[in-house]
């Protein structure tokens, strides 16, 4: 079957890495997560004392960049996870307070550079479902499908806020909802690969949508792809 790279872009808390698993899974392409290569960044800046009092040590981090090593590996049930450094943290990379500095890492132009590098390796062969911000625009310019999802920041704030919670995490809507508007300002602002929906992307805002219709919407557009009617 004739295979296609799909790009999924937006804004963060919008279901993005939720929609290109299922998608990935159901058309067997590779799910790539950029999202979880920016966090793992961040961890191990804040691990290695590069970020403090809400200020990244740029130049301590980007002479670091070469001994961080990123990598999927599938765990026991299928499910790609990130290593650094040989170490599985998935878990420790969700956490708030990797979340309040992953925008402002992001912003590093070295980094992203570091990291578009191996992203456009990952897709080489296409087959491939890849997330994140700059994947239509930067990643993958030439990408068959590009999807870019939406939703209002509120709606956004309050599905992370409840996934938080249930993993028991303790924190405020409040401070969830700032943390989501400040990474909005950060990624559509910053000077390198801004945050923005490329001229052929489609939009999807799920505001009002259920996983179930917003994962059908795209696996649609995404068959008419892949069979060329569009």
């Amino acid at each position: 079957m004739h295979k296609i790279t799909i790009a999924v872009d937006g804004y963060s808390s919008t279901g993005k890495s939720t929609v290109a698993k299922q998608l990935a899974d159901w058309l067997e392409y590779v799910y790539v997560d950029t999202g979880a290569m920016y966090r793992a960044v961040t961890l191990f800046a804040m691990r290695n004392d590069m970020i403090a009092e809400a200020t990244v040590n740029t130049a301590k981090l980007i002479a670091a960049l070469p001994s961080i090593q990123l990598e999927f590996k599938k765990n026991g049930s299928g499910k790609a996870e990130i290593h650094l450094n040989g170490e599985n943290v998935e878990k420790d990379i969700r956490h708030l307070d990797v979340s309040e500095y992953v925008s402002p890492v992001a912003t590093i132009s070295e980094v992203r550079r570091k990291l578009v590098e191996q992203q456009q390796k990952m897709g080489e062969g296409k087959g491939v479902v890849m997330d994140g911000r700059d994947i239509g625009t930067v990643v993958f310019p030439n990408a068959e499908l590009k999807i870019f999802m939406t939703a209002s920041a509120q709606q956004r704030a309050q599905r992370r806020y409840k996934e938080l919670l249930e993993r028991g995490d303790t924190v405020s809507y409040q401070d969830v909802l700032d943390n989501v508007q400040e990474r909005d300002h950060i990624d559509t602002t910053r000077k390198d690969s801004p945050l923005r929906k490329a001229n052929d992307a489609i939009e999807i805002d799920n505001s009002e949508m259920n996983l179930e219709d917003q994962f059908h919407t795209i696996l649609q557009l995404a068959k008419d792809r892949i069979a060329g009617r569009v």
